[in-house]
């Protein structure tokens, strides 16, 4: 585990939970997803809106602000924003989707670490 340090404990993240968690000045998010941890960027890369506040379903976690949708999997876009026609349009030219920054994560008992940062999802 010498690419990994520690960061928080399992303690206070229920099933379905997120929390954020401090790593030198980065803020990270740390999601329990059916007994398994993730770890990403604790804001949106779309607005900067604080994940913590989001709605975590599965392994999708929803931003509060304008509701892009990210696989905590590997961090890919399932949606950019919930904007629809020519406003979608135009936030994508000048705001392009970009992936969540997602970690390596080892769990040993209560303790979670967190890892190298994980290759960005291929784009189609």
């Amino acid at each position: 585990m010498a690419d990994f340090t520690h960061l928080t404990t399992t303690e206070g993240i229920e099933n379905g939970g997120v929390k954020t968690a401090r790593l030198e000045n980065h803020e990270l998010l740390v999601a329990n997803a059916g007994g398994r941890y993730f770890i990403s960027d604790a804001r949106c890369p779309h607005m900067g809106g604080h994940l913590v506040r989001g709605d975590l379903e599965g392994t999708v976690i929803t931003c509060p602000v304008h509701h892009s949708q990210f696989d905590l999997e590997d961090g890919r876009v399932l949606t950019w924003t919930d904007w629809g026609g020519a406003a979608l349009t135009i936030g994508k030219l000048l705001r392009p989707p970009r992936p969540l920054h997602t970690y390596e994560v080892r769990v040993d008992g209560s303790d979670v670490f967190v890892g190298p940062r994980k290759a960005p999802p291929a784009t189609k």
